[in-house]
This record gives structure tokens, C-alpha cells and sequence, in this order.
């Protein structure tokens, strides 16, 4: 039997309809595996060992009593077999330190998925970048003279931070360039933090559609996140409306350049995020959208991650 540990954001607070932790957390329950729960807070290091105040943890497919949690007991966390790093951005230092409390049980055996050092060095935004051929014109800057030269030469651009989730902090700049300034000062902190900005890609009207990875390979099955009505964001947080769909010639194409260093990394869970012809981002700290595209296609996408653990653990 694996013992799984699973950090995550308070389980009480979760949207139950959607998570897709509880998806992981039913798949790991129904192979008969133990469940033990963690906070970022009940993470910590003695004597360069990783400790957690784990919880066992209970997990039901009930609306109304999804969980039941024990009381928290200090443990080492190489008592666990694997350990799903399922805490929501933002990436902020709590977030890093946090990963790197994390590195100390991979040390030890434990296998932690997403890796530590793939989390540190994917930053969500910019490890797309790695892929230019697939990606929209892009920008990263906290100098507003570099930030309008990009508007001035593609007219009709997206600013947005480089660690938001969930369409948070995003701005649509038309060719009239309306609140240009303000935008960028408020974004870069007056110049203290660097930006993304991106050319407007107007298949969002379509969709922006997400494509998740299990060990490199796709679901056939995308969810396209529609906007809502006067919207340029398709995230589900902002309001949109996710209808799952087929994955186009395109789509395939777009993953085959980012499978081999998808597997080099070692990344067992990933989502593209992709509008048009374009990837936009590359999620590896907590993907989600899978409930959603199980109840559409009555797939079981937490169940094939399920299964690829197992794998790696030998």
C-alpha cells in the first residue's frame, strides 16, 4: 500500500464541484493507498530532515462532507511514499520554501510531483518561452519605455504578472493605448517588477484551451475555457465556460516540442494553455481543469496519473 501525503490549500475552502485535487485524492483512495494531509504551514526542517504535521486524511464523493482529517501528529516526510505538491499560486517566497522543504524528502526517497527542481525553475510564464515556435510575440520587462515600444509596434496587446493565477492582474490594451501608463506602473510596481506582455491573440474568442500532460503524453481531450461576455480572460476563476474538445493537428504539434523537456524535467502533471495557434502557458504547480474534462468525456485523467506513479515507484 503507498502512503501518499498531499499539500494542498485548506481542503475546507475547496471548490468541491471542480477541484481537481479531490480527483488525485478519490483515484489514490480507490487503489487502496493511505492519504495524509499537509498545509505549507505544517511543513518543517530538523537536523536537515523533512517534518510535516501530517493528518490521515479521509476523502469522500459527498457534496455536503467531502473529508475527514486526524489530528496532526510531527512525522518525517520520508515516511511517505510520494507527496502531491498541490498548493495554488502565487509562487511567492512561502511557496519556494515550501519546495525546498520539499527537496529535503525527495533526498530521502520520497517522490514529490511535481519535482522540486522542476517547480523552482518552470516559473509558469516564462518556461513557455522556452518554446518561441509556439508562442504569440512576447515581452518580459519592468521598464516602461521597453513595455510601450511593444505596444506602439503590435497595437493591440495583454499585460499581465508573471506569478497570477486564474486571469488575476490581466490587462487587455487596444490600439488606442487607453490607461497605458497607469497599467504599467501599477504591474511593474513603478518599475520593481518585471512583466509579461503578449501580442493579442483574438481566438480567445474560441476558447483558451487547456491541454494536460500525464508523463509527457496528452489527454486527448482539451478543455477550450470560454470568456464570458465582454471578457478577454477564459479562466474559469474569471467566469468562464469550459467545454471540452478534441485536440486539433495543431495542439499535437504544439506538444511534441515541449514533450522531450517535459520528460527531461521529470514533470509527471503539466497543463498547456493554449489560444489559437499559441502556447501561453505552461502550468506545473497545480494543473487543473481535470473534473471538468472527466465528467465531459467520462475519462480518468487522476487515474492514469495514479497509474504513472505507481510506475516510477517501481
Amino acid at each position: 500500500m503507498l502512503r501518499v501525503g498531499v499539500v494542498m490549500d485548506p481542503i475546507a475552502d475547496i471548490a468541491y464541484k471542480k477541484d481537481t485535487t479531490m480527483a488525485m485524492l478519490w483515484a489514490a483512495r480507490d487503489r487502496g493507498w493511505s492519504l495524509h494531509y499537509l498545509e505549507q504551514e505544517d511543513l518543517f526542517l530538523r537536523e536537515g530532515r523533512a517534518f510535516g504535521r501530517l493528518r490521515d486524511l479521509a476523502v469522500h464523493r459527498d457534496p455536503t462532507h467531502w473529508y475527514d482529517l486526524g489530528e496532526p501528529e510531527p512525522r518525517p516526510l520520508a515516511e511517505l511514499d510520494v507527496i502531491l505538491m498541490r498548493k495554488d499560486p502565487p509562487v511567492d517566497a512561502h511557496f519556494l520554501n515550501a519546495v525546498h522543504l520539499l527537496g529535503f524528502a525527495e533526498r530521502e526517497g520520497v517522490l514529490v510531483v511535481n519535482p522540486t527542481r522542476a517547480l523552482l525553475e518552470c516559473n509558469e510564464k516564462l518556461f513557455a518561452q522556452q518554446f518561441p515556435q509556439c508562442c504569440t510575440p512576447t515581452l518580459v520587462s519592468c521598464s516602461e519605455p521597453v513595455l510601450r515600444a511593444f505596444h506602439a509596434e503590435h497595437r493591440d496587446v495583454i499585460f499581465k504578472p508573471l506569478d497570477g493565477m486564474g486571469g488575476s492582474g490581466i490587462f487587455h490594451v487596444q490600439p488606442e493605448g487607453r490607461n497605458l501608463g497607469a497599467i504599467i506602473e501599477t504591474l511593474t510596481e513603478r518599475g520593481q517588477r518585471q512583466i509579461m506582455a503578449q501580442r493579442y491573440i483574438p481566438e480567445i474568442s474560441d476558447g483558451d484551451t487547456r491541454i494536460l500532460l500525464v508523463e509527457g503524453e496528452p489527454v486527448p481531450f482539451g478543455l477550450a475555457r470560454m470568456p464570458m461576455a465582454g471578457e478577454t480572460r477564459g479562466n474559469l476563476a474569471a467566469g468562464g465556460t469550459g467545454i471540452s474538445r478534441e485536440l486539433t493537428a495543431r495542439d499535437h504539434w504544439l506538444v511534441e516540442q515541449v514533450q522531450p523537456t517535459v520528460r527531461e524535467k521529470g514533470l509527471m502533471f503539466v497543463g498547456l494553455d493554449v489560444i489559437g495557434d499559441y502556447i501561453t502557458e505552461i502550468n506545473v504547480t497545480s494543473p487543473t481543469c481535470v473534473r471538468e474534462i472527466d465528467d465531459q468525456r467520462g475519462t480518468d485523467i487522476a487515474g492514469l496519473l495514479m497509474d504513472a506513479i505507481e510506475r516510477r515507484l517501481g
